[in-house]
């Protein structure tokens, strides 16, 4: 089952079983992928469905760190809860450990020493782990080991 009809599935299954929380984030992510197809004038295949989700999962944790300094707790709590259902039919994500082999062979590809280089680096590892890895854990993980090139 695509991705699309699992989540008319669960919003279903959410509407049955009064789950509300559930029910508004899903009905929030399926207006998102319906306007990415209007915008798009066609319908999404499995992947664009998926960067819709990233899209949406980024979001989220953008609003949860700013309302964060914001001192507003519960629009934080508001947001992770949201955050938690999308991250459902989100693929797993990378830890760190995984995103530093794959970094590793994109620095030795490109011959990188220092932050300078670093747009080369992305460009070749990106494409190893997109869908898979969040982009600030994956420059963090980067830079750290740039960090440690450059420390020796």
């Amino acid at each position: 089952m695509d991705t699309k009809a699992q989540l008319q599935t669960d919003l279903k299954e959410a509407m049955k079983s009064q789950d509300l929380q559930t029910r508004d984030t899903l009905r929030l992510i399926m207006a998102a992928i319906k306007q990415a197809e209007v915008d798009g004038r066609k319908t999404l295949d499995e992947a664009a469905v998926q960067d819709v989700l990233l899209k949406q999962a980024k979001q989220r944790r953008e609003s949860m760190a700013e309302y964060g300094k914001g001192g507003r707790d519960d629009l934080v709590a508001k947001e992770q809860a949201e955050l938690v259902v999308i991250e459902r039919y989100l693929p797993q994500m990378m830890s760190a450990e995984e995103i530093a082999v794959f970094a590793r062979e994109a620095i030795a590809q490109t011959g990188a020493t220092d932050a300078k280089q670093m747009g080369a680096i992305m460009a070749k590892l990106m494409p190893n782990v997109k869908g898979k890895a969040d982009g600030r854990l994956v420059n963090q993980v980067v830079t750290d080991i740039l960090g440690q090139i450059g420390s020796l």
